[in-house]
Order: structure tokens, then C-alpha cells, then sequence
């Protein structure tokens, strides 16, 4: 890890620049992606709808440590590249620390409430009688042991990015998804320990690729500024405020993802388990897409908001069009997959044949989402690495929460199981236009900024 990637931010060609930035944080989150489906397929082959089920239910407050990581991560590592733009090594090492122990701080505060607290959420979520059991071991290991490592590993993998390290960052992601999968099997079936196997591999992997990031930094103490030193946790120069206000969107849009999913389980269980299993490997396979659209997004925010800082507007507005259009196109082109493989993809996972048939007609609605969500999500981090702050809260308000949900509870009644899913692509489609709405008049502004310079 050199401390100068100022030829990467400020000389090299865009093209080859997002490529640098981009290509190892997608690779990272597609095997992120491919390690959650691992979770579903080695569970599936179990051929026990109630563990499918109890793993479906549990992700909401599973999920909420992205979001947590996400807060403290993103917005970190947006401050971090408009500090390291201007030259404020300092702030920069003070932005690191604050979102490294404000991140550990809140994970471990999460994982004992979300224990300590289930029974009074589980049966929010919707467990019973034979969900229950199962549920209470996952939490168990997953987040009221595996919280902090959970969190501390995506949000290190935000900050080492935001000094341009994109390989390393994405190596210490991926490295806990292979060991994921190769711990699955191990604990789920050679130790025999079924779905509470899942849950110690998902933490141990964690916690091993948590120890590879604080190595990282500790043989590199003396080059980055992204250090575990309390000395440099401050709550000076309003850096609390800028790191969660940039943060937040994305902590929102997890937190309103959990309680459309949370919705969406409500109403699919009541219909089967065998549904409410159909929907969550749909989902999970949907969600191969949607990590290549983040994986851009996250990749390049750091050179968007480098060269907004330095006011290279036209680096960053090259930047912004190229990431664009790739990860249009990438989305697009699994989206059309996703819709003609939708039914062997699904008996990939389980072979039960009304959760097949409930999973591939799932499927086949939601991937078709994916090109809207890829425009928003990368409008969203143009907005944050802008360091704005209302924009990307209202969009995403409004991907999710805002729209889909009414619109469940709406398609619920008028077609039932199956129409359900159809508030997913109605909803962003949306959404899109009205990211577009808000994005539309920023890129004139910047366009004619970079004119004027």
C-alpha cells in the first residue's frame, strides 16, 4: 500500500482508471453475492422448507450490519477522498478513526440488543413453531457473537478503498466469501450441524477477514492514514456530522430494505413456507445483479470524489458517464439472464417443486428491476461522493420503503402471491425517474463548471 495515488486519481486515462478502481470491488461483491447463495443452496440441500425459511426470515436484522458498516464506511470513505483531493492528510486520518470506532462501538451495542431482545422480534418477523429454534441459533452466531467483525470487515473494506486500494479492499471482501463457502459444507455436514453450521462459518469467515484487514494496516501503519490509534478519534472539524450525513443514505436505504423485506416475508409466509423459501432464493440470486451495480458504484466513488475536491470537473464528469454506462450495460445483460434462466437456476437450490415453482415466477419479475436499480444506485454515490446530503436520502426513501411497500400491500390484494413481487419493478422504475428528476440539472451545473475552469 504506497500513500500517493495521485497518478491514478489525477493522470490516468478514466477508462482505465474506473477499470482499476472497479473491476477487483465487483469480482468482491459478486463473490460476496455467491457466498449468501452458498448459505441458501447448501441449506436447500437439507430439502427442509422450514430451514430455507428460518434463514429468509432472520436476514432483515442480518442485513442491518451492512447497513451499520455502510453508515460509517461510505461515509467515511467519501470524506476520506475529499480530504486526501485537498491535500488534508490529517483530517483524513481522523475521518479513518472515528468511523473505525464509532463502527465497532455501535456493532456490539446491535449484537446484544438483537439477542437479548428476540422475543419480542421474532415473532415481528413472523417465526413459529417450526422457524423458531432455528432462527434463535443463527442470531446467535451470526450476530450476537459475529457483529463486530461483520461490520468492521465491510467497513475497513470502504475505507482502504477510498485511498485508491481497491485490490486490497476487494482481496479482504472476497477472501471471507471463499472462506464461506468452504466452511459451509464443513460445519453444515461433515461436524452435522445443520443451519447453526451456516451460522459459525458466516462468523468465522468474518472474523478471519477482519484480522487480514487490521494486518494489512498494521504492517502499512507508517504509509496510510487509516490507523486504529485512539489519539486520532476526534469529534472536532464537524467530522461526526459530515461522516453520517453521507453515510446515512446508504444506512437508510438498508434499514428501509429491511422493513420492505420484513413486509414482504409477512405477507408471502402466510401464504407457505414453501413461498416465503421461493422468495428468498429469488431474491438471493437477484441479488448477483444488484452487487455488480453496487460493486460500480462503490468503486468509483472514491475518483469521483477525489476529483471533485481537486475541482477536476471534467475527470470527474468522464468518471460519472463511463461508470455509468457500464454498469447499464452489465445489469441489463444479467437481468435478461437471470428472466431465461430463471427456472433451472432455481432447482439449482432446492428440489422441492412448489418452492421451484414459487422461486423462478419470483425471479423472473424482479431481475427485471435491475437496469433502473443500477441508474439509481450510481447516481445515488455520485451524490454521495459529492458530499451531499438530501438527495441520496430522498432517493433512497424512496427505492425503497417509500414505494414498494404501498405498493405490496396493493398488488396483495389484487392478485395475491403473485402479484406481490410486481411492487419491486414498479416501484424503481420510479424511483429512477425521479433520480434522473434530481440528477439531470447537478451533471448541466457540473458541465458547465468544467467549461468555466
Amino acid at each position: 500500500m504506497k500513500n500517493d495515488n495521485s497518478e491514478l486519481f489525477e493522470r490516468i486515462s478514466v477508462p482505465k482508471a474506473v477499470i482499476t478502481l472497479v473491476v477487483p470491488t465487483v469480482i468482491s461483491q459478486i463473490i460476496t453475492v455467491i457466498y449468501n447463495m452458498a448459505d441458501t443452496f447448501f441449506i436447500g440441500q437439507m430439502n427442509d422448507p422450514n430451514q430455507v425459511a428460518a434463514a429468509t426470515l432472520i436476514m432483515p436484522p442480518f442485513v442491518m450490519l451492512t447497513g451499520i458498516a455502510n453508515l460509517f464506511g461510505i461515509g467515511g470513505s467519501s470524506l476520506i477522498s475529499r480530504s486526501l483531493g485537498i491535500g488534508d492528510r490529517e483530517k483524513a486520518k481522523k475521518c479513518a478513526a472515528f468511523s473505525i470506532w464509532t463502527a465497532i462501538a455501535v456493532a456490539f451495542l446491535y449484537g446484544i440488543l438483537i439477542y437479548f431482545l428476540r422475543p419480542v422480534i421474532f415473532p415481528f418477523l413472523r417465526t413459529d413453531e417450526n422457524t423458531y429454534e432455528y432462527c434463535t441459533n443463527y442470531v446467535l452466531w451470526t450476530i450476537g457473537i459475529g457483529s463486530v467483525p461483520t461490520v468492521l470487515n465491510t467497513c475497513l473494506a470502504h475505507l482502504v478503498r477510498a485511498e485508491g486500494y481497491s485490490k486490497e479492499s476487494s482481496f479482504g471482501v472476497a477472501l471471507g466469501g471463499i472462506l464461506n463457502i468452504i466452511l459451509d459444507p464443513i460445519f453444515m455436514f461433515l461436524l452435522k450441524m445443520g443451519l447453526i453450521g451456516a451460522a459459525v462459518a458466516t462468523m468465522l469467515s468474518n472474523v478471519i477477514a477482519t484480522c487480514y484487514f487490521i494486518f494489512l494496516l498494521h504492517q502499512n501503519r507508517e504509509k496510510t492514514v487509516i490507523k486504529f490509534s485512539l489519539k486520532s478519534y476526534s469529534l472536532s472539524h464537524g467530522i461526526p456530522k459530515k461522516i453520517l450525513l453521507i453515510g446515512f443514505p446508504s444506512f437508510l436505504m438498508t434499514l428501509m430494505s429491511i422493513l420492505s423485506n420484513t413486509i414482504l416475508n409477512k405477507m408471502v409466509v402466510s401464504y407457505s413456507n414453501q413461498a416465503i423459501a421461493g422468495m428468498g432464493i429469488a431474491k438471493k440470486i437477484d441479488m448477483l445483479t444488484f452487487a455488480i451495480a453496487s460493486g460500480m458504484t462503490q468503486g468509483v466513488l472514491p475518483l469521483i470524489g477525489y476529483n471533485y475536491a481537486a475541482k477536476n470537473y471534467a475527470r470527474m464528469r468522464s468518471t460519472i458517464k463511463a461508470a455509468f454506462y457500464y454498469s447499464l450495460a452489465i445489469a441489463t445483460f444479467g437481468a435478461i439472464l437471470l428472466f431465461i434462466c430463471a427456472v433451472p437456476v432455481v432447482r439449482f437450490f432446492i428440489d422441492d417443486a412448489q418452492t421451484i415453482a414459487y422461486g423462478q415466477y419470483f425471479l423472473k419479475i424482479i431481475c427485471i428491476t435491475c437496469p433502473a436499480v443500477s441508474v439509481i444506485m450510481m447516481i445515488i454515490s455520485v451524490f454521495q461522493a459529492t458530499g451531499q446530503k438530501t438527495k441520496p436520502m430522498i432517493l433512497s426513501l424512496l427505492r425503497k420503503g417509500g414505494l414498494d411497500i404501498p405498493f405490496m400491500f396493493m398488488m396483495n390484494v389484487i392478485a395475491g402471491a403473485n402479484g406481490i413481487p410486481w411492487a419491486t419493478p414498479i416501484a424503481d422504475c420510479l424511483a429512477m425517474v425521479t433520480s434522473l428528476i434530481l440528477f439531470v440539472p447537478y451533471w448541466k451545473r457540473v458541465n458547465t463548471e468544467a467549461k468555466e475552469l
